[in-house]
Parts: structure tokens; sequence; C-alpha cells
């Protein structure tokens, strides 16, 4: 048990001195329905060291109070730094008692093993009271709606492979020029026009210098692939796609180059040049294999390098100065051109440290490092990851200021199997845990990419079920990511090349991508599935990703607001809310092989005032009626009468609020804090620091009724909450024209 927990801490564990912040950390756990040990209650986990507790996942050092007699245990630790922390309960001091996590609310380590979590990023944190061993609370925690979100998380992101998009000039290959063309399918820069997919943002995938078709190996990091055009060519792209209010981000790949590289070919040469500490040498064959059982030392020379993917693909040596000069003079180099950030390739091999070759303590101090580079030269800059690993691997990548984002690759193979199965169980489960374990929303979301076989295969070519998976990753929390020719059907399996072939633009001769001889052939599919027989179709599937693109677009909550799981009555219907502000989206889908007549919803709690809210069908652009949401922010059976949702179907439901307390057509103030919450005594209410702040403060009782109003000059005020019923408020602060509604919890 033991060096498990050591290993765990070593994944996941936050490194210290990256955060100054104290952390109040309350745990707690509901043990009405066990007997308690005469050991007592504690808790271990990998934050006991940091709160000066004992050891990490020390079972005995860290005890549990009941003091109120209600079966609750609780301990409060103080932290000198936050982040995501896992912990468990323990009925006694020894792990023979220690609680059995369901994998529903728990954090799989990769090895099977599940611990509760608690992202600890605000000055207080404080966990629901779960019931020992299980998911269930008697409480409703309120979710928090202070977290930032950034320009990514309005975006639409779509992957281009260059070579394989538009061929402007009939050779055959894609090329700059051709996605100019492209463009205005794309996005046409106008927001009132419905014909152009949407999409807000680009990922290019390798367009420097290389000697290979795909372009991972490079050979210039400061020139772009002749292939593709001349860096003029780039530029024109570049500003094309900025006029029409689309970001571009480009591949740039850290962890190697080609063996063509100048830089290695004089690496190479003898054993005393500048550039030989540039990769990773060694005098002979350390032999040890890498992390899926390949070969990792290779031979040239008489000695022998490193090159985690194959002999053409030697490592960059990350612990010379030279070389991260030299490669954060890159990064800037590129973003001065006017890119809006980078997709790092193979992001979890950066800087192994002996045979440990993946997600090493190395690597994420180099991304802290990148980070405070990126950040300096272009402020908004966007850095997305793939680290292609389980959710628990994953999570360190977008802490402590490495990465804005890495790739949910547990998540797409949930919205996968749980559609291809008809079962939404393993994807509620996945989108639970995603949402707890990931800073708000810093994750991207996609079906499949360059690397894997199309979604269109996998799903057996079911129209129906491709459909339902856009639905449900383009209205979850995350930043969405569109692989070319998804939207269209594009078939692609096997061998990487055919996972990569030609768009298909037309049901003609090369299906309208080159008046040459293309690159790679096209698929057998194109005749029906291609951009223009689908246009002109409004039940397509070019139809449908459209429509999607735009409500998101179109609707706040679906692109910055808090996840929150809905359960139903119906075992085939999957429903989550999107909640920002006073307004919600609720998704609703069915994974059924039959329809679900008049399906019934209920939702634990929320952020939402009290109130009755409208419900609009985005999707179909229908009224749907009313629903009342409680003072607890929640919803109870809510039944939509009448209503059918059809095998593989979606519904979009946006709820509007029409009596409910709030500010839904006020500005909002950001960045206000209101803790502890829940409160017994008293709560601080901390405002932006903004200079000599002017605010007035409102406070509600649950049911709406004005309470007080008072005028503050300051950043923070406290409120003695002593006298203060049980139950529900609502404080709204109003500064400087923009407003903020605040929910606080009183219990005594």
């Amino acid at each position: 048990m033991k060096s498990f927990f050591t290993f765990l801490f070593v994944l996941v564990a936050p490194l210290c001195g990256l955060m100054a912040q104290q952390v109040q950390l309350t745990l707690r756990v509901d043990m009405s329905q066990q007997t308690v040990s005469a050991g007592g209650v504690h808790v271990a986990g990998n934050f006991q060291a940091l709160a000066g507790s004992g050891a990490d996942w020390n079972p005995a050092s860290l005890a549990l109070t009941d003091p109120d007699k209600d079966g609750i245990y609780e301990v409060q630790v103080s932290l000198p730094t936050g982040g995501l922390f896992q912990y468990k309960f323990i009925n006694g001091n020894s792990w023979t008692g220690a609680e059995i996590v369901p994998a529903e609310c728990g954090l799989n380590d990769g090895a099977g093993n599940y611990n509760r979590t608690i992202d600890a990023t605000a000055s207080v944190s404080r966990t629901p009271a779960y019931l020992f061993g299980t998911c269930e609370t008697k409480e409703a925690t309120v979710p928090s709606t202070d977290y930032s979100t950034f320009w990514w998380n309005d975006a639409v992101f779509y992957e281009i492979f260059v070579r394989s998009f538009y061929d402007s000039n009939g050779d055959g290959k894609g090329d700059f020029k051709g996605l100019i063309q492209k463009l205005d399918y794309l996005n046409d820069g106008d927001p009132n026009t419905t014909t152009d997919l949407g999409i807000t943002g680009i990922w290019l995938m390798p367009m420097m210098e290389s000697p290979s078709y795909h372009g991972y190996d490079v050979t210039d990091y400061y020139a772009t692939e002749s292939d593709y055009g001349t860096m003029a060519d780039f530029e024109a792209f570049l500003a094309a796609a900025h006029a029409r209010g689309i970001k571009v981000i480009i591949d740039f790949v850290m962890n190697h180059t080609s063996e063509q590289h100048p830089w290695f070919t004089q690496s190479s040469s003898n054993t005393t040049n500048a550039y030989r500490n540039w990769y990773i040498w060694s005098d002979s064959n350390p032999s040890y294999l890498g992390p899926w059982g390949q070969g990792v030392w290779h031979q040239k020379n008489g000695k022998y390098y490193y090159g985690i993917f194959y002999s053409g693909m030697p490592d960059l040596n990350w612990s010379n100065a030279q070389l991260k000069s030299t490669m954060w003079d890159i990064t800037r180099f590129w973003l001065n051109k006017g890119v809006d950030g980078y997709r790092l390739d193979a992001v979890k091999y950066l800087d192994e440290n002996g045979q440990m070759m993946e997600n090493t303590p190395e690597t994420f101090n180099l991304l802290h490092e990148f980070n405070q580079v990126y950040k300096a030269a272009k402020p908004d800059a966007f850095t997305v990851g793939e680290a292609w690993s389980n959710s628990a691997a994953v999570v360190p990548y977008v802490q402590n200021n490495r990465l804005d984002a890495a790739f949910e690759f547990d998540l797409a193979g949930a919205i996968l199997s749980s559609v291809r199965d008809n079962n939404p169980a393993g994807l509620r489960s996945q989108l639970n845990l995603v949402n707890r374990v990931y800073p708000k929303l810093q994750y991207a979301t996609f079906l499949t990419n360059h690397d894997q076989n199309r979604i269109m295969g996998e799903l057996g070519s079911n129209v129906a079920h491709m459909k339902q998976a856009a639905s449900l990753y383009l209205t979850m929390p995350g930043v969405p990511f569109l692989y070319y020719g998804e939207e269209v059907g594009m078939l692609g399996s096997g061998v990487d090349e055919d996972k990569r072939k030609p768009m298909q633009w037309t049901p003609g001769a090369n299906a309208g991508f080159s008046t040459g001889s293309p690159w790679r052939s096209i698929n057998s599919n194109y005749a029906q599935f291609n951009v223009q027989t689908q246009s002109s179709d409004v039940n397509s599937l070019l139809s449908h990703y459209r429509k999607l693109i735009q409500i998101r677009n179109a609707q706040p909550a679906l692109r910055k607001g808090y996840h929150q799981d809905m359960t139903s009555t119906q075992a085939s219907v999957l429903s989550y809310a999107r909640v920002f502000g006073q307004e919600a989206v609720v998704v609703v889908s069915n994974f059924g092989s039959e329809a679900v007549a008049s399906p019934t919803l209920s939702l634990a709690v929320s952020s939402l005032a009290a109130g009755n809210y409208q419900v609009q069908e985005l999707y179909g652009n229908r009224a749907m009626g009313t629903v009342t949401v409680n003072q607890q922010g929640a919803i109870s059976n809510w039944t939509l009468t009448g209503n059918s949702l059809a095998a593989d179907q979606t519904w979009v439901l946006r709820l509007t609020s029409a009596t409910a307390t709030g500010i839904a057509k006020e500005k909002e103030l950001k960045n206000v804090n209101l803790f502890p919450n829940p409160t017994t005594a008293k709560a601080t209410l901390s405002l932006p620091n903004e200079g000599k702040q002017r605010a007035q403060i409102s406070v509600y009782d649950a049911a709406g009724k004005l309470l007080s109003t008072e005028n503050i000059t300051g950043t923070s005020h406290t409120f003695e909450t002593q006298t203060w019923p049980n139950g529900t408020y609502f404080i709204k602060v109003s500064s400087n024209g923009k407003v903020s509604m605040k929910r606080l919890v009183v219990t005594h």
C-alpha cells in the first residue's frame, strides 16, 4: 500500500512553491451509517506533508472529530499551496478500514485504484460530507462560479492537415493558398450568415520544413514546409484568417527533430562539437526499452543516441542550456509572426530522467518555464498539449502555470463507446470526473484526431450516431476541436496516411481536392460524403455541425458555463446542465434504441436563482414550456410532458429566467469571492482589486425579499451571520455599472 501511494504522489501532487496562496481545507465524511471504530476516523492523502500532518498517505496521523454529534466527522488543515489533492477516509487508524471509493466519484490513478479529489484553489475549500464509501451526500453543495475563462473558451477549433485540405496549384498537395481559398467555408467573417461552418480557431498540423509527408520531424524551425508555400504565403493565410475572426495555433514539435536537421548531423559527426549535447548520447547501448516496449537507443558512428519514437526522430536534450535558449527563441519567433499559440506534440516525453521517460518532474518544470516564455511574448497566447494518458496523468499538465489546456483522451473514448454501445453510464462517469479534477473548462474535447481511426468508421458509418456524438462534445464544457472532414463523415483507418486523406469537397474528380493527382488516394465514400452534396441538405451531417456550432457560438452558457450532472428516470437518457450567470442550457440525449416519451429530469443544486424559467429547444427552435427552480437552485422531477425524445436524438434546452431574483440582463462583475461558504458565523466578500472600490451590496432571502442594502468602499466586506436564520441568501454586488450575484448558505 505504501509503495502505491508514493507513486501516486509523484504522479499527480502539486509541486511546492509554485502557488503562494494559503488554503484552508476542510475534509468531511458522513459516518452515520457506519459503526465507528474504536480507533476513530482518519483521512489520508497526498496533502499531509504540506499540511504538517505526518507523511503523505499515513492512515493514523490525521484524525477527524464530530463536534456536534450529527455523524459528520471533519478536520481542517492549512496548506501553503493549492491545487488538486487526493484523499480517502479510514474507519479506524489502519488501511484495513479504508473506504473503497466508487469509480463514479473517484479518480483512477491508472492502476484501478480510486481516491476522492478536491480542487483546493480557493482560499477556503470545503468538501461535501459524502457517506463513507459512497458517492452520496445528504447535502447539496452549490457549484462555485469563481473561475476564469479565456478567449479559447469561446472558440471552436478546426484541425487541418495542410497537405490534405485543398490544392491550389494542381501538384496534388494542399498548400497555404488553398487554405486561403477555403477560409469562407470555415468562417466567412459575417456572423449573420449560416452557410459557413462557424469555427473560430484553426490548429495547423506541422507546417515547418520537414523531409516527411507528415512534418513531425523538423529540419528547420524557422522555415515553412516548401510543399505548402513560402513564408509570405503563410503570412497571407494568417492575415486572412485573422480578418475573419479566426485564431490560428500551430503544431510545435519540442520533443525531437529530424535526423536530417543540421543540429543532429553536426551532433553526430564527432563527440566534441558544439551541438553534441543538444541530443542524448551514450558510448554504449543502455538497452532498456520504451513505454510501449520499443527500442529507444539507436546506433550511429559507433555511439548510441536516444529517440523515443524511432531512429529518424532523435530526442532533444532539454538539460542543455543552449538548446533550451534556442527553443525559447523559436517560441517567440512564431508568436511575433502572429500565431495565437501552439499545440504541443508528445508533451509527456519532453524531458526524460534515465529510464523514467514520461510525466517526469523535469518535464513539468520545463513546461512551467515554457509558460513564462510564451506568456511574456504574448500574454493571451494559448497552448494545448497532447499527453495521451488517462485523466489522472493529464491533469498536472494544466496545473501550476504549465499549459493552458490538454486533450482529454479518456472523455473522447467515453463518448465513442457510450454512443456505440447505446449506454450513457460510462460517459456520465467520465464527464463528471473531468469536471471535478481539471481547472474549470480548461481541457480540450474532441472525437478523434490524425493519429486515430476516424469516428465515422468507428461508429460503423451510422450517421445518427455521428450526429449524437457531435451534439454531445459540442455542448460539453471544454474547448472543442473538430478534425477536418469529420463534419462530412470522412472515413480513414489503418496506416496514418489513410487517416489523413484529402478533404472531400465535391462528388467530382478527386473529390474536388486537386486538379492533379492527389498525394494520397481519395476515400471511397466521397461521392455522398462531401461538402457540396451535404451543403444543400438540411438534414445532412454537415448541416448538423453548422447548426450546433452556431448554437454554441450564440450561447454563453455553452462556452463558459460550469457543468452540473442531471438525473433522469429513464436509464437511456443522459442529461447535464451548463450554467452561466442566471441562464442555463440543459442537454438531454437519448442513447436508447427506442424513443423516450416525456422524459423526467432532476437537478440537485445549482447557482441559479429561485423562480420560473422559460424553456426553448434551440436546435428545433421551439418553446417547451417552463420549469421551476427552487431555493437550492434545484429542479425536481421536471417532466417534459407531451415531448418525445427519439433514439439518438439530443435536445439543447435554454432556460431563461422569467421570475428569478437575478441579474441576467446586467454586465457581470467578475472575480468576486465569498468565503467560507457555507458559513456558521461570518462570511467575507472580496472584490476585484481595481483601486478604490465603491460598491453597493444588497442581501436577499431565498424568496427574493430584500433584507438590507449598504454602500462600501474598499475591496472586502465581512458579514456577521450569527443572528441570521439558517438558509440560503443572495448577495448582490453592484459596482461601476457591473453586477455579481453570489449565493450564501448559512448553517449554525
